[in-house]
């Protein structure tokens, strides 16, 4: 009898064990299609490199900002990945979970897709893709890849993809000289950036320091809670710049939503690897 239940529970462990795998090839194969999808347009990019004239116009801090960055002289951006590590969470007293990402963004018609792994605990994680993608966004959100958790799109994710978008050309900031981004001055440390793509118009604050680095991006955007959107604040804070491929860029940030209650903070997440121009999936 123990020998029979011995045989049981192998098969199922073996069977869980295989739905597992069948299921992260399969999320795995979908999001690579999609990264290929989002590359295609950009494999016949011309390159061109960014000159003091470029630059002329903008506000003063976006100046600043941008030649501090050191692009002057290099390539133009037109596609980048990068790899993340970091920890989440989705709800107030939640325990932080550790999550590894990677991401892949275009430039010269803009859009990305994220994917992320999340440790629940030993025994459970959660996949995740983001996509904005010819100006919509979707998120979709799957647990030990199998079975889908979230699979959002519509107008609010489209906003909030738009604005994920316009805060990370932190990451790779020749995108900031693209005619789909306007600039316009608020201070001498701060300036108004609204991006305009695929019919839809959003606008964030970059804040600056004295050193003419982004440390922070503001913005309103749509938060969901129990399947209804509120409009709210909600921050990026950047830190700990370095050079990584001739590219001066904050390496270190942390995700709040500034809410009447006080401060949530989401996702706190550090840049392990980044690279320019090369189109290709990990």
């Amino acid at each position: 009898m123990i020998k029979i239940v011995l045989i049981i529970l192998g098969v199922i462990i073996a069977l869980i064990a295989s739905a597992l795998t069948t299921g992260n090839i399969t999320f795995n194969k979908k999001v690579k299609n999609e990264v290929g999808d989002l590359f295609n347009k950009s494999k016949e990019t011309i390159p061109e490199f960014v000159t003091e004239t470029d630059m002329e116009g903008l506000p003063e801090p976006v100046q600043k900002w941008l030649k501090n960055s050191q692009i002057k002289g290099k390539e133009k951006i037109f596609a980048v990945r990068l790899k993340q590590k970091g920890l989440i969470r989705t709800k107030e007293g939640q325990p932080w979970m550790p999550a590894e990402a990677e991401q892949y963004l275009t430039v010269d018609e803009p859009g990305f897709i994220w994917k992320v792994k999340v440790i629940m605990n030993p025994l459970l994680y959660l996949v995740g893709r983001d996509k904005y993608y010819e100006g919509k966004g979707n998120i979709l959100i799957k647990l030990l890849s199998l079975i889908t958790v979230v699979n959002a799109s519509g107008k609010e994710i489209d906003q909030g993809t738009m604005l994920r978008y316009l805060g990370e050309i932190a990451w790779f900031p020749t995108a900031a000289l693209n005619d789909y981004i306007k600039w316009k001055s608020i201070d001498s440390n701060s300036a108004r950036a609204t991006m305009s793509y695929g019919g839809a118009t959003a606008s964030a604050v970059f804040n600056f320091n004295e050193n003419g680095d982004v440390i922070s991006f503001v913005c309103k955007r749509y938060m969901t809670e129990n399947d209804r959107y509120s409009l709210e604040n909600y921050s990026v804070y950047l830190k700990d710049y370095k050079e990584l491929n001739g590219i001066r860029i904050p390496t270190k940030g942390e995700a709040v939503w500034n809410l009447k209650t006080g401060d949530f903070s989401v996702y706190k997440f550090e840049i392990t690897e980044i690279e320019y121009n090369k189109p290709l999936v990990y």
